[in-house]
């Protein structure tokens, strides 16, 4: 692959800012870095500079739940009613950690971005809860519970954030401890990931990029847009190298054993012809080419990773405007 020939045949390759990082089994093979980490310091985004990745987070909540399933403190066909000890509204009662982790629970969500002006949901969700009030996972139940289904428990595949906000209360029901805790004790540390962390958006750390908003033409911080501590949907701060270093983890077996990888890896639900769900993960097989991937957007957030379990390679985009990044991939290796 002419990767530099790839990136420049890419549109909007001059706008991007952020990190594109392609990683082997030897170190990296290519790599850009672009763009402010902190437009006002003109601090300059480099390889170890962590950026927020929205709905990739839910790569680790998935890695998470499978933790517990490969503990046997968790069973895929457990009801959440039977685990959370909150009143679940009219979250229909059949729902499984199953059909969590495959997005087919059906369950009512709080930002549905099957339906039209999700970032418009967004907006009014933040002015009836103020972000800075957004720190538990038990605060977006309310958010959560008065929603009637959208569809049947495994009926479909339906993408749910509210279903991943659920399956936050399940690890923590299962694992005794708060989500981040649980994702920093039993993912984030074992991998060694040193730039990887659940961050206050008010308490960032150094070299820790700002998320950057398009307001009428001016480019404002996202502080105001999103929850100031991540959750089990969306929030999670990491870079480019821990990334390789999650994903080599996670096949080498660390996290679990070959029978949990196998589940969390199989396509567990179906998108499209050549997209599928597995347990927190999407799958995309083509031919002869199989990778698995993350991808996360929001206000000031663009982020897609990607890893190629039989040329045991890497490929990120970390992103701190709204800059769309995934056409690289498909344009590097989909077709």
């Amino acid at each position: 692959m002419d990767f530099d020939r790839a990136w420049e045949s890419w549109a909007d390759a001059g706008q991007f800012s952020g990190v594109f990082s392609v990683s082997g089994e030897q170190g990296v093979l290519y790599e850009k870095c672009q763009g402010f980490r902190n437009i006002g310091e003109g601090l300059l985004n480099n390889r170890d500079t962590a950026f927020g990745i929205a709905s990739g987070t839910k790569l680790f909540t998935g890695l998470a739940a499978c933790v517990l399933i490969d503990r046997k403190k968790l069973s895929l066909d457990d009801r959440i009613s039977d685990i959370l000890p909150f009143d679940l509204g009219q979250i229909d009662k059949r729902v499984t950690v199953f059909h969590l982790l495959t997005h087919t629970s059906g369950v009512g969500d709080y930002l549905d971005e099957e339906a039209e002006d999700p970032a418009g949901q967004s907006r009014a969700l933040s002015e009836k809860y103020p972000v800075y009030l957004w720190t538990r996972l038990e605060y977006y139940l309310p958010m959560i519970t008065p929603l009637p289904p959208k569809f049947a428990p495994g009926a479909r595949c339906g993408y749910s954030n509210a279903g991943f906000v659920l399956l936050g209360l399940v690890i923590e029901a299962a694992g005794g401890v708060p989500y981040q805790q649980f994702v920093r004790d039993e993912i984030i540390t074992p991998c060694g990931l040193e730039r990887t962390g659940f961050y206050r958006a008010d308490s960032l750390p150094a070299n820790t990029a700002l998320g950057y908003t398009d307001d009428g033409g001016e480019l404002r911080s996202n502080i105001f847009s999103l929850p100031v501590l991540g959750g089990s949907d969306g929030g999670i701060y990491t870079c480019a190298g821990d990334l390789d270093r999650l994903w080599r983890a996670v096949f080498s077996g660390k996290l679990f054993s070959e029978e949990t990888l196998a589940a969390f890896l199989k396509k567990q639900s179906e998108i499209n012809e050549t997209n599928g769900y597995g347990l927190g993960v999407y799958r995309f097989e083509k031919g002869d080419k199989l990778f698995y991937y993350a991808v996360g957007g929001d206000f000031g957030v663009d982020f897609f990773t990607a890893y190629f379990p039989k040329q045991k390679i890497t490929v990120s985009a970390l992103g701190n405007t709204e800059l769309n990044t995934y056409p690289l991939l498909e344009a590097m290796f989909c077709r």
